[in-house]
C-alpha cells in the first residue's frame, strides 16, 4: 500500500512542556511516511533541544501571537503531499495517522478530520459537525467508525477541528492557507468554509482520533478559566463579514452574546470565574466584536510555494508491536517500569491501574512514552456505561483492551 506523505504541523506558544509531550507522542506514530514541523516561539524550540529526536524535526521561529499566521508558515515549510495539525496541548493516538490519511488514496478526498477526546482522555470534545454562515456548529450523525463524507445542511460545511485534521498541500496553498484576520479563533472554520464554496469534499475519520488538554494559553488559564473574550469576538465579526449577509449580522451578534454569556456564567457556576469577572470578560467580547468589525482583511500572507528541501521522513520510535499490561493500583511501580522498558524498546504499551472502587477512568500519555489508564474496576470507562458494572478483572481488561485496539 502507498501512503501519503504527511506534514504534521505543530504550533506553539507559551506552552513549551505542553509541546514537548505533544512531540513524544508524535514521535510514536505508526505511520511511515510522515515529517513533523514546529512552528514556535523561543520557548518552545528551547523544549524542541530538549528532545533526543530534535534533528528530525523542522523548526520555523513564530513570535507573532497569531495561530492563521504561525500555521501559513507551517504550510510552508511542509513538503509532504499532505499537511496535518495538531495543536501543542494535544496528543495523537499511535495509529492517528494512519486512519487520518487513509481517506487521501481517494484523489477527489481534499481534507479529513477527526475526533478529539477531552481532558480525562474517555469523553469525546467535538465528534462530527458542521458549520453554518453565522459561525455556528451543529452535530453531525455518522455511521459507525469508517471514514464517510457527510452531506450537510444547504450553505453548511463539514467542520474539521483545528488540533486534528488534515488537507491536501496543493488546495491548501490554492486557497492562501489560512487567514491571518483570524488571530486566535474560527480559522479552521473560515477555512472549511472556503472550502465547501470552492466544491472540494471533506471527510471524517472517526478512529482519527487525539486527545486535547485545553491548556491555559493568553485567551484561557489554568482550568479552562476565561481570562479575555476580545479575540473570540474579533474572530466572530471577522467570520460574520466573510461567509454572512450584512442583514443578518446584528441577529448573529446578538445570539452570538448570548452564546458567550451563558458560557462566562457556566465558569462562574463550576467555580473557574467570580461574579466580577461576568462584566469585566464580557466588556472584553465587545471590545473584540468592535475591533473586529474594523479589522484588515488583507494582510498579507506568506508564500505557501513547496520548499525546496526533500521530505524528510521521521524516523518513529514506534517498532509496530502493542502491549497491554493490567494489574491492581497497589502494584503501580512494577507495572509502571515494565511499561517504561516496553516503550523504551519501541511497543505502543497501554498499562491498565484498576482499584476496587466505581471511580470513573482516566488517560493519560506518559512522558516516558506509555499510556496509562487509571479506575475503579467496577466504574465506567466509556460515559455511557452503567454506574456500576461486576466485572472480574480479566474481563475487564480484556474489555479495556478491545476499546483501545483500532487506536493504538
Amino acid at each position: 500500500m502507498t501512503h501519503s506523505t504527511v506534514s504534521v504541523v505543530v504550533v506553539s506558544r507559551d506552552r513549551p512542556d505542553c509541546l514537548r509531550l505533544c512531540l513524544i507522542a508524535l514521535a510514536r506514530l505508526k505511520y511511515p511516511a510522515y515529517e513533523v514541523v514546529v512552528v514556535a516561539d523561543a520557548s518552545g524550540l528551547e523544549a524542541v533541544q530538549t528532545l533526543p529526536f530534535a534533528e528530525q524535526i523542522i523548526q520555523v521561529r513564530c513570535d507573532i501571537a497569531n495561530i492563521s499566521y504561525a500555521r501559513n508558515l507551517g504550510i510552508a515549510a511542509a513538503a509532504g503531499r499532505v499537511v496535518a495539525f495538531i495543536d501543542d496541548d494535544a496528543v495523537a493516538e499511535p495509529r492517528w495517522l494512519e486512519h487520518l490519511a487513509a481517506p487521501f488514496s481517494d484523489p477527489q478526498v481534499t481534507a479529513v478530520g477527526g475526533y478529539v477526546r477531552g481532558r480525562n482522555g474517555i469523553s469525546f470534545q467535538w465528534k462530527a459537525r458542521a458549520v453554518d454562515q453565522s459561525g455556528r456548529s451543529w452535530p453531525l450523525d455518522l455511521p459507525g467508525t469508517a471514514p464517510c463524507a457527510p452531506t450537510p445542511p444547504e450553505g453548511m460545511a463539514v467542520r474539521t477541528e483545528g488540533t486534528n485534521m488534515a488537507i491536501a498541500r496543493d488546495v491548501l496553498a490554492g486557497l492562501g492557507g489560512f487567514d491571518p484576520a483570524y488571530r486566535f479563533y474560527l480559522d479552521e472554520t473560515d477555512l472549511n468554509m472556503r472550502l465547501a464554496a470552492a466544491g472540494y469534499r471533506t471527510m471524517i475519520a472517526p478512529l482519527a482520533q487525539v486527545h486535547h488538554a485545553s491548556a491555559p494559553s493568553a485567551q484561557r488559564g489554568k482550568g479552562r478559566a476565561l481570562r479575555a473574550l476580545d479575540e473570540v469576538g474579533a474572530s466572530m465579526a471577522v467570520f460574520l463579514r466573510r461567509h454572512s449577509p450584512p442583514k443578518d449580522h446584528a441577529r448573529h451578534f446578538d445570539r452570538f452574546r448570548e452564546e458567550q454569556r451563558r458560557r462566562v456564567l457556566g465558569r462562574m457556576v463550576s467555580g473557574a470565574a467570580e461574579p466580577r469577572d461576568v462584566a469585566r470578560l464580557m466588556a472584553s467580547l465587545e471590545r473584540g466584536i468592535a475591533e473586529g468589525s474594523e479589522r484588515s482583511l488583507d494582510d498579507p500572507r506568506p508564500s505557501l510555494t513547496p520548499p525546496a528541501r526533500p521530505f524528510a521522513a521521521f524516523d518513529t520510535q514506534a517498532n509496530g508491536k502493542a502491549a497491554f499490561l493490567s494489574g491492581r493500583i497497589w502494584n503501580a511501580g512494577p507495572l509502571r517500569r515494565h511499561a517504561v522498558e516496553l516503550a523504551n524498546d519501541g511497543v505502543t504499551v497501554t498499562l491498565l491501574l484498576l482499584s476496587h472502587t466505581t471511580l470513573f477512568h482516566h488517560v493519560r500519555f506518559r512522558e516516558q512514552g506509555y499510556w496509562e489508564q487509571r479506575g475503579g474496576l467496577f466504574g465506567k470507562s466509556e460515559r455511557s456505561d452503567p454506574l456500576f458494572s461486576p466485572w472480574s478483572m480479566s474481563k475487564r481488561s480484556a474489555r479495556e483492551k478491545e476499546r483501545v485496539s483500532l487506536l493504538r
